[in-house]
């Protein structure tokens, strides 16, 4: 057997995982623990061949797994050389689920709509560059040690690098002394945009295994107190690992088991909800989820989302920031969802975000100023192809 046609076949072991209910992920980590000795090298072409499947899954004929994931693969060669190759239309039709069109906020202006629904769709189907945040001031320390390094170039996010290279940097010896972590460009940017200062008290209500807490906690200058909660023991251990990695100690853990019940009675200078969600945001990096998500998924997520902010408004401080993002772009989930909870909440002020400071990617198809800014500055959407991120949505107000 052919080595491509071996890695095809290797391919469809995982995809089948995801058939059996798998997500992509969480397949290809599967299949290295029962294939320890499978090639470093060759683990990269296996998980671009994995992504590929799920990128051009309604353009592939009925046939062998194998040969449907070489035809995906083919797809993505040409697509990667010159992303003309696939018409506008038929990416509109076949890239994405029908459902996510009527979700979608695209902006009023139609011919601007038009332009950014192609890009985003464009920006689907290619992989995704890896981000890197190095501590406070390190970033070109970091990019000299680790090469392949580009500066992100965002006032908001100096620390940003963006990492061509091909080392496991898990493994790097600059990982494991704490000098940076992997996080997305977006995840960087709300952090930025919650800018907690030093002394301040500050809630993570959905901390998950820590990426923005510790971002908030290196803002912070390891001073004052950052709360991180989350409803997974599992996932509050690995931010405890995380956090004495980096060397850092200003936060306690305080588990939300129970959700009618919050978890510290304590009053808070910042909140930031970094809510669970559809995650269309994700579906570069993510490809299969666009196959597994649904419209039901955006209707009960949206009502989790709005329980979580009005639980946690009643801990700020007057004064206090409440910081509101999601890794998705559904109106239902975004717009629809602030502007409810600003009627529904006149003690809260909408706080107006430093957006103008955001440049967008100066190759990007929309290079202006984002139209959410004009209607609402309390709101941000941040599209993966203006910045070659995932797509993520802010909003903040500010208790009177």
């Amino acid at each position: 057997m052919s080595a491509p046609a071996a890695l095809y076949n290797y391919a469809s072991e995982a995809v089948r995982r995801w058939r059996d209910g798998m997500n992509a992920d969480a397949a290809l980590r599967d299949f290295m623990r029962r294939h320890p000795k499978f090639p470093q090298p060759g683990r990269e072409k296996l998980t671009r061949a994995v992504f590929a499947y799920f990128r051009w899954l309604r353009w592939l004929e009925n046939g062998r797994l194998p040969e449907q994931i070489e035809a995906a693969a083919k797809i993505q060669e040409r697509f990667n050389q010159d992303p003309r190759s696939v018409k506008d239309q038929a990416l509109a039709a076949l890239a994405v689920p029908d459902w996510v069109w009527a979700e979608l906020d695209l902006g009023t202006d139609p011919a601007e709509a038009e332009s950014r629904k192609f890009a985003w769709l464009r920006s689907l189907q290619v992989k995704p560059p890896l981000w890197l945040r190095a501590r406070p001031g390190r970033a070109a320390a970091l990019a000299k040690t680790l090469g392949h390094c580009e500066p992100a170039s965002h006032p908001l996010a100096p620390d940003a690098l963006r990492y061509s290279g091909s080392a496991d940097l898990y493994v790097s010896d600059a990982f494991n002394s704490g000098e940076f972590e992997i996080q997305d460009l977006a995840s960087q940017l709300v952090g930025a945009l919650c800018a907690p200062k030093p002394g301040e008290t500050w809630w993570d209500a959905c901390a998950g295994e820590g990426g923005k807490s510790l971002h908030l906690a290196d803002q912070m200058q390891n001073k004052g107190t950052l709360w991180c909660s989350d409803r997974s023991h599992r996932r509050l251990d690995n931010l405890k690992r995380r956090f004495s990695r980096a060397q850092l100690y200003n936060y306690r853990l305080a588990p939300w088991e129970t959700p009618d019940h919050l978890p510290t009675k304590t009053k808070f200078d910042g909140i930031l909800v970094d809510a669970p969600c559809s995650g269309i945001g994700t579906w570069a990096r993510n490809p299969d989820a666009r196959w597994t998500t649904t419209v039901q998924d955006v209707e009960e997520l949206a009502g989790v989302q709005r329980s979580l902010l009005e639980k946690v408004a009643g801990s700020l401080k007057p004064g206090g920031h409440l910081v509101y993002a999601v890794c998705t772009l559904a109106r239902r989930e975004t717009t629809d969802l602030a502007a409810a909870f600003t009627t529904a909440h006149p003690e809260f002020t909408p706080l107006a975000l430093p957006t103008g400071s955001i440049p967008n990617n100066p190759q990007s198809v929309i290079s202006k100023t984002l139209p959410e800014v004009e209607r609402d500055p309390h709101c941000v959407t941040l599209w993966p192809q203006d910045r070659y991120a995932n797509g993520m949505f802010v909003a903040a107000w500010q208790r009177k």
